[in-house]
């Protein structure tokens, strides 16, 4: 699958969305207009054709409809503006904490991790959602706020391999900028809703006495709302159940590309028609967020036209094209191997290995380079594992505590110089507890020991802990950071990815600056930004035996848009950098992908991929909202 073909298609379904938003206001402005002038008198039905439009009250009422669909609208994206935490929470999600005890949900956490470690995305934090049906979702604007929630039917139903499908599918989602449509549609179906309910409230609180004055032009007012705001929800629902059906198939097929084994997802689908319960949970508020779920979660009169997802015999027939139509699940849930771990790898990952994992990657073309972001494989996820095993294991533990995952951060940017190392090392005894101070201590060792390869799993597996600091120690840890990046007075290139990466990421959770508001650059502000992005790449990485000039026309001829006689000519600072990206944000998907092949290119002009690169390359990528995922041959 395309990631950039599905950015694509996301932001034409929102402006479709949008289109219908606007359909939608307008036929309920004019509607709600003739409403109340026949309730309070302005038309008389009697005459109606002949009569003058009242236009001042025509427009009143216009803009009163106007700003109860935009407020209503606005309300609901705000009540999850914090991303999929809110969503877990409205469902009774439990938040499943690391080294819990329960081999089960430890078995979810590994197998998230793995995923997410494979995709190049921080790990999100995963809920336990009550009910005994099988279910999933995935919620969140971006993946920088992203979560997981799986039902209790799904963790202690499923096999490893089921689970692993499941997890999988929602992956998908998350990759291809499937939640922040959903939570769109959320808000425009819910300030669409709004109008009826104010109708709703007109009819239960107008007196219906034969005494009350004037109580049935209210009667009929409210009536009329009704019809108009629940009409309008019903067909909205129709839309998205008819937008969301293509994008389940899709995921099927991302999941099956992902895991490498059609029999786990395709497994999970049957056990769901084989159980009593199935997908349906009966959680208040289900129906609202059904686009966002595995498989149906509720049923209606009406569950035929708003059925969210496939049947499921289509969806299993897709996948496993033998399937004879019986939902018996392809190995029992009794049965001993159901339950056990993903075997251990053969061999760990040594440094060796994962230079020769380099040297295979230089001789991939920028084109596939840029093919595997948001489009992960089963080779990904087997490398994460084994990345994830070679982990001493009391520093994994360690990660998963608020004090660990902090010290962590600081362990990896204790400067190699040892001068330097002891005035950061002085600041940090000053600036954290004790207990974060001695763990820094503790981990330092460890993570050099481990080698430049682990650095960004080791961030990615810290940033689901760092997610749950309080907004204050988010500050404190945000500014402790920032110090030990400014004790040498310097700004090294790995200081920088590692900032951006983990401040990128955060942001969308404390700051409210995810990227949900990406602002397209102006075309001369896109020009430059893409020249200073290139020129970074041309000018600061060790390209031996290459010829600038020679590689500056092989860029060009990937981008014409960038301005070619700076890209060499000019030298610009790693800040510089980091204004552009904030404005290349924005940018279409195509053109991202454009960008992201020249660097590429750059990248792998000397036939050798260092670390560093790697990890220059995946930064970028991450701050323009493009998952990189490791890079393998």
């Amino acid at each position: 699958m395309d990631f950039f073909s599905s950015q694509d298609a996301a932001k034409r379904n929102t402006a479709r969305l949008i289109a219908f938003f606007v359909l939608a206001v307008i036929s309920m402005v004019v509607l709600t207009n003739l409403l109340v002038m026949l309730a309070l008198g302005f038309l008389n039905p009697q005459t109606l054709a002949g009569q003058q439009i009242n236009w001042p009250v025509f427009f009143a009422v216009g803009c009163g409809v106007l700003a109860i669909v935009t407020l209503g609208s606005s309300y609901k994206v705000m009540q999850l503006s914090g991303g999929g935490d809110k969503i877990a929470d409205q469902l009774g999600g439990e938040l499943i904490a690391p080294d819990n005890g329960d081999v089960k949900k430890q078995r979810l956490l590994n197998i998230v991790e793995e995923m997410a470690i494979a995709s190049g995305v921080p790990v999100p934090p995963v809920y336990l959602i009550p009910g005994n049906a099988i279910n999933a979702f995935a919620a969140g604007h971006t993946y920088s706020d992203a979560v997981i929630g799986v039902s209790r039917g799904a963790l202690e139903k499923l096999t490893r391999d089921e689970l692993q499908g499941v997890i999988g599918h929602e992956f998908s989602h998350i990759l291809n900028g499937d939640m922040r449509l959903n939570i769109r549609l959320m808000g425009v179906l819910h300030g669409i809703l709004v109008i009826g309910l104010i109708g709703y409230y007109l009819l239960r609180f107008t007196p219906r006495s034969r005494n009350s004055k004037g109580s049935g032009g209210f009667v009929l007012l409210g009536l009329g709302l009704v019809v108009i705001g629940y009409g309008g929800t019903f067909f909205g629902n129709l839309i998205k159940a008819a937008v969301n059906r293509q994008r389940e198939y899709l995921a099927d097929s991302a999941a099956v590309q992902f895991t490498r084994n059609p029999d786990g997802i395709g497994g999970a689908l049957i056990r769901i028609g084989s159980i009593k319960e199935g997908s349906v949970l009966n959680t208040p508020g289900i129906a609202e967020i059904s686009h966002s779920l595995f498989s149906q979660g509720f049923t209606s009169s009406f569950t035929a036209f708003f059925a969210t997802h496939p049947p499921l015999g289509k969806r299993i027939k897709r996948i496993l094209p033998s399937w004879d139509g019986q939902f018996k699940p392809l190995v029992s849930p009794d049965d001993s191997t159901a339950h056990k771990p993903a075997p251990a790898s053969k061999e760990r990952l040594d440094k060796s290995r994962i230079g020769m994992m380099a040297a295979g990657a230089a001789v991939m073309s920028s084109t596939k380079v840029v093919g595997q972001i948001g489009n992960p494989t089963a080779n990904h996820v087997s490398h994460a594992r084994k990345l994830i095993e070679a982990i001493p294991e009391d520093l994994k533990k360690s990660i998963h505590s608020s004090y660990g995952a902090q010290a962590v951060i600081y362990a990896l940017l204790l400067d190699q110089n040892v001068a330097e190392r002891k005035n950061q090392l002085q600041y940090l005894s000053t600036a954290v507890d004790p207990a974060t101070y001695d763990e820094v201590m503790k981990q330092t060792p460890q993570t050099a020991a481990l080698g430049a390869a682990y650095r960004l799993p080791l961030v990615d597996l810290a940033l689901p802990t760092l997610r749950q600091l309080s907004v204050n120690q988010y500050k404190k840890f945000k500014t402790n950071l920032l110090a030990l990046i400014a004790a040498d007075n310097k700004l090294h290139v790995f200081e920088w990815t590692l900032q951006k990466i983990v401040l990128h990421h955060l942001a969308g959770v404390f700051e409210n600056n995810s990227g949900t508001t990406e602002k397209e650059p102006n075309i001369k502000r896109a020009k430059e930004a893409g020249t200073i992005l290139l020129s970074m790449f041309i000018n600061n990485l060790q390209q031996k035996g290459i010829d600038k000039e020679a590689l500056r026309k092989e860029v060009l001829q990937e981008i014409q848009w960038i301005d070619g006689e700076r890209l060499t000519g000019e030298k610009f600072s790693l800040g510089d950098l980091d204004a552009a990206l904030n404005d290349l944000i924005g940018l279409k998907p195509r053109y991202k992908e454009m960008l992201l092949s020249a660097c590429a290119t750059v990248v792998l002009a000397d036939k050798h991929v260092s670390t560093l690169e790697t990890e220059l390359l995946r930064a970028v990528s991450s701050g323009l909202n493009c998952p990189m995922p490791i890079l393998l041959s």
